[in-house]
């Protein structure tokens, strides 16, 4: 998408947060004979082509104190 934005790592977490997850359709595959309709790559340009068209709003900070005052950021 044009932009170059380095990730913030902070090795905080929230409350709840699953750290480590993996996509496997296998199961769906075997059990339901389900195939995604969209293939990555093309549901990658999809979704970069809709994000284009967004206007982000940076609430990083404010959720982050948020988070700390309710006593969900570890």
């Amino acid at each position: 998408m044009g932009k170059q934005i380095e990730p913030e790592i902070t090795s905080r977490y929230r409350v709840g947060d699953i750290r480590h997850c993996t996509a496997d359709i296998s199961r769906a595959r075997q059990l339901l004979g389900f195939f995604p309709a969209v293939d990555l790559d093309t549901g990658l340009a999809e979704l970069a082509g809709w994000l284009s068209t967004q206007i982000a709003v940076d609430r990083v900070d404010s959720m982050n104190a948020n988070l700390e005052r309710r006593g969900l950021a570890l």
